[in-house]
């Protein structure tokens, strides 16, 4: 998956595009998109040998700013408002009513 990110130029090092062979070192700046979010991590320390997922947070650092996991709370409550997940398409009555909605506010 990381992969397949670096190969579409989704993931970089200190500005640059990075290759999947990229070597990383202590203060270097990832940027990649994940859940329509551009996340910032910085690299504190390289694990001597491979480390378990609970402990890869003492080897990074989150900096991505919190304004942006607040519109991205924001774009799922939006989403959620007029229909949950897994409710279906919508029906000709619920197509209508947005139409008519649609209508009262631009007049």
């Amino acid at each position: 998956m990381v992969t397949e990110a670096c190969k579409k130029n989704h993931i970089t090092v200190n500005g640059q595009v990075a290759k999947p062979s990229k070597e990383v070192f202590p203060t270097d700046k990832i940027t990649f998109r994940k859940d329509q979010i551009t996340q910032i991590i910085t690299v504190l320390d390289i694990p001597d040998n491979r480390v378990g997922a609970k402990l890869v947070d003492i080897y990074r650092k989150n900096e991505t700013p919190a304004e942006v996991y607040e519109h991205l709370e924001l774009l799922k409550l939006s989403k959620e408002h007029y229909r949950k997940n897994g409710d279906g398409r919508p029906t000709k009555k619920d197509r209508r009513d947005l139409n008519d909605f649609g209508k009262k506010t631009s007049e």
